[in-house]
This record gives structure tokens, C-alpha cells and sequence, in this order.
């Protein structure tokens, strides 16, 4: 658990006062109350998909329950039917047959249907000769029962999937085409010419930034507008409230369109991969692949981001609080230390950035002599800390006994004890202007250690390298994530491998 007491770059400390309005770091008291951390954004990708989801399981329930009134009658004990259904939806969630691509049809759901189908009704056979010896279903029957239920859930979904085409064609929803020309440009043609897809292009994103094009003329004023910039696009997701991102080219190919495709599945946007990103790994397309006109097209499975949740908050309140009233006499031995050795000032308060953007104030240990960087002592609190450490300063950097003030951080909400390393904004402008996915970084909130940390990749290691493991980090998270990187920190520390 180590960190940084200044992480400004050098050439953000001779600028002149008026373009630093306050320094990064200073030796004050406790934290002032920072602002509430922003808030996800709102995320209008899942409406549809909710809307769609509700009638397909009341089709598939309407199908079960049709074929057990006509093969096993009133008389049945309620339960088995019951839970008999409960679990042939539970299998068609788990084939995602309640998440259909752009152009789904009963027909192309039909072996899945009757495969799951069949295997309940077998289920319940049996179940029902060991209750019910009187009436146990012969072969026959079943076979009746498995062929009424395929009729009847095939139809109804039929029917589900052609309202869902005509509630398309009259309310399109607003999508982004990602790619480059020309496939692009040919995609958003076949969806603006076939409106039953559901999809209205409403604009085109380049797989690289690039420069802004020259003014259109009159004969192209109808084209769909190119999107080279991180502001043109978040411009027209808000302007046409953007629900769906088509990529033409796999979302991973490089650092920015990876950070597009974070920014779409972070606002909440379904997406959707067309063309040559719908191969599987190098592969060509499987048997039954869904099409936008011929584009080969298949969802991108995104479950809903993950970054922290109350368990994370959890983890957070039961490890923080005890800890820092445990090792209460360590952080007055640490004061007072420091005290005797560089003066006044024992804590330093360093604005750093946070999740959503958001700053908050960091607290340290002051293990740098507060100087003028040259070792005097008696430069006033405001100076940045850049003397040479004492003999107690660089005993509690090499211990990373430094960071323990951060529990506070943790114990208001500010930080947390696992994620991104907290920086100065200035650092993160400029590390931002050499990645871009090292934004994506503060979708969590900032913690004391982390994946990056326990890897050895601290302040000196590249934007690139702490961006890839942070951002992997907050795309993989889960509970267990943070217990073992917290196990490897404590295995480090133990190790006394610190600063």
C-alpha cells in the first residue's frame, strides 16, 4: 500500500501563479467535506430490452401452461407444474433466449425451445409417476406434450417478434455506426433503408481520431455527420438520446476503440457487432447468425458495469474501521515522529481525482522535509514538498506506514481500499492526452492498492501500462478480486517491498 506524496509534474510547478490557482499539496488538518461523487450516467440501452424480455417469458409461460392443461388436466398437484416452469425459464435465460438479436425469429428459436422443453417434461414425468403412479405419462403423451408445447411457444413468439418489428418501424432507436469507410457508410445505408432492424444511424465514429473535416458543401449536407472527436459524440448521444453501437470492426483492435466501446456499455447502449467484427475469434460466423441485411450481426454480451457495489462499500467499512482503531498507536508513534524530526506539518492534503472526474482531498504521512528545495525547513505550508526525506520520512515510505491516513479517505467514502491509484489532476491531463482509455480509470472509485500496484507498477511506470491494468481491473471486478490483491499487498508489505 504505497503512494505518492507529489505527483505533479515538474513543469506544472514553474508555471506562473495565475495558471496554478493553488498548489497540488500542502500540510494542513483533517479533509474538508468533498462533493458527492458523480453518478453514472443514465442508461437508456436497457428500456427496450426490458420491454422485450416481458413478453417472451409471458409467451413461454402461456405455452407451458397450454400443454399441461391439455396433456396432464386440472387435477395435477400446482406445485410441479410450477416448478417445472420456473426451471425451463431459468434454462432459457441461461441460453439467452430472452435476449434476441436485431432480427429474431420463431423459427430460428425453435431447436433451443424444444431441446429445453423436452428435458422438463421428462423431468416431470418422472417426477410425477414417483408421486403419482396413477398418472404417469406413457411415451406417447409425452411426445404429445413436447410437440403442443413447441407449437404453442414457437407461435407465440411469433407473434411477440412481429410486434416487436412493427413497434420498430415506427419508433427506430438512435444508433451510432463504428467502423471505417466504406463498410461503415454501407451499414448505416442498410439500416436507414430497413427501419424494421430498429435502428436509425445517426451518425458514423472512425476507429482513430482524426482531424476535423472541412465544412460540407450543399450536394452532402445529407449525410450522415462523421464524429472524429470525444465531444462530437457525447454531443449526439444526448442530442438523439443513442441506444444502440454498431461496430464494424472488432472493439478491441486498438486503445481507442476500446475506450469507445467503455464510454458506450458505460451510457448504457446496446451493442451490437456487424460485418467482419461478428466473426468469433478469427472464425467465421456460426450456423444461424443473426443478419442486418446481410451483414453477418451479434450482440456483444455486456452485463451491466460493476464498478464497486455495496459489497464492495462493505468490504470497505469492515476492513477500514477496525484497522484504523487497531493501529491508532501506530499513526500517533508515526505523528509524533515526524514531528520531532521535520517540524510541524505531520499530514499532507493533496487533491486528487477521482471516481466520475470528481476531486477529493488524500491524506498522507509527510515524509518529505517541507522546504524550498534546497533542505531548509522553514518555507511557509503552501511550498511543495520536494526536499530530501529524513531518516524517519524514508523508514515510513519503504514501511508504506505513509498511507495509513488514507483509511480515513475510505472510512468518508472517498477512496476505497482496492482500485485506480488516486492523482493530481494535472497529472491526469496530461496522462489522458497520451492514453486515451486512461479516463476510463475513474469509473471506480480510488484506492490505496491495487491490481496495477501489487504488479510493481507505480508513479514512474508508463499511462499505457497502469491505464491496461486498472482498466482490466474494473472490467473483471468482483469481491474475491479485491480480498486476493489485498492478501498480495499484505504478502509485499510483510516482504517490506515499498518505495
Amino acid at each position: 500500500m504505497t503512494t505518492e506524496s507529489t505527483d505533479a509534474p515538474r513543469a506544472a510547478r514553474v508555471r506562473p501563479p495565475s495558471a496554478v490557482p493553488r498548489p497540488p499539496a500542502v500540510a494542513v488538518g483533517p479533509p474538508r467535506a468533498s462533493g458527492r461523487a458523480t453518478l453514472p450516467p443514465p442508461r437508456p440501452g436497457r428500456g427496450l430490452r426490458r420491454r422485450t424480455v416481458a413478453p417472451l417469458m409471458a409467451a413461454d409461460c402461456l405455452a407451458a401452461a397450454g400443454a399441461a392443461l391439455l396433456v396432464l388436466g386440472p387435477d395435477v398437484p400446482p406445485a410441479l407444474p410450477v416448478a417445472a416452469l420456473l426451471a425451463l425459464l431459468l434454462l432459457h435465460g441461461r441460453a439467452g433466449l430472452y435476449r434476441p438479436g436485431p432480427a429474431p425469429t420463431a423459427l430460428g428459436d425453435l431447436p433451443a425451445l424444444l431441446g429445453r422443453g423436452a428435458v422438463c417434461w421428462c423431468a416431470t414425468a418422472a417426477v410425477l409417476a414417483a408421486v403419482r403412479p396413477d398418472r404417469a405419462l406413457s411415451p406417447a403423451l409425452l411426445v404429445l406434450a413436447v410437440s403442443a408445447h413447441g407449437v404453442l411457444v414457437c407461435g407465440g413468439r411469433a407473434a411477440v417478434y412481429r410486434a416487436r418489428r412493427d413497434l420498430a418501424r415506427r419508433r427506430p432507436r438512435a444508433a451510432l455506426i463504428v467502423g471505417a469507410d466504406p463498410a461503415a457508410r454501407q451499414l448505416a445505408a442498410v439500416l436507414a433503408a430497413h427501419p424494421e432492424y430498429g435502428m436509425r444511424p445517426v451518425g458514423v465514429v472512425p476507429p482513430v481520431p482524426v482531424p476535423p473535416s472541412p465544412p460540407e458543401d450543399a450536394t452532402s449536407r445529407t449525410a450522415l455527420p462523421r464524429l472524429s472527436s470525444p465531444q462530437d459524440i457525447a454531443r449526439a448521444v444526448v442530442q438523439h438520446t443513442v441506444r444502440d453501437a454498431v461496430f464494424t470492426l472488432p472493439p478491441y483492435a486498438d486503445a481507442h476503440t476500446a475506450a469507445l466501446l467503455r464510454s458506450f456499455v458505460d451510457q448504457g447502449s446496446a451493442i451490437w457487432l456487424a460485418g467482419a467484427a461478428a466473426a468469433r475469434e478469427g472464425r467465421t460466423p456460426h450456423p444461424g447468425t443473426d443478419h442486418l441485411w446481410g451483414f453477418a450481426c451479434r450482440p456483444l454480451d455486456t452485463a451491466p458495469p460493476r464498478h464497486g457495489s455495496w459489497g464492495k462499500r462493505a468490504l470497505d467499512l469492515t476492513l477500514a474501521a477496525p484497522a484504523l482503531a487497531a493501529l491508532a498507536p501506530v499513526l500517533l508513534g508515526c505523528a509524533l515522529a515526524l514531528r520531532l524530526a521535520d517540524g510541524p506539518g505531520v499530514l499532507l492534503r493533496q487533491e486528487c481525482t477521482g471516481r466520475g472526474g470528481s476531486t477529493f482531498a488524500r491524506l498522507t504521512f509527510r515524509t518529505l522535509r517541507r522546504g524550498d528545495g534546497h533542505g531548509a525547513t522553514t518555507a511557509p505550508p503552501s511550498a511543495v514538498d520536494d526536499a530530501p526525506a529524513s531518516r524517519v520520512g524514508r523508514l515510513l515510505r519503504r514501511t508504506s506506514l505513509d498511507a495509513l491516513p488514507q483509511l480515513w479517505n475510505v472510512l468518508r467514502g472517498e477512496m476505497s481500499l482496492v482500485g485506480p491509484s488516486p492523482e493530481p489532476a494535472c497529472r491526469v491531463r496530461l496522462s489522458t492526452r497520451h492514453c486515451p482509455e486512461y479516463a476510463d480509470r475513474h469509473r471506480m472509485p480510488a484506492g490505496i492498492t491495487g491490481l496495477a500496484r501489487v504488479h510493481g507498477l507505480g508513479r514512474d511506470a508508463s499511462a499505457e501500462d497502469r491505464a491496461r491494468f486498472d482498466n482490466l481491473y474494473i472490467d473483471s471486478w468482483s469481491l474475491w478480486q479485491d480480498i486476493g490483491i489485498l492478501l498480495r499487498t499484505a504478502a509485499l508489505l510483510l516482504r517490506l517491498e515499498g518505495r
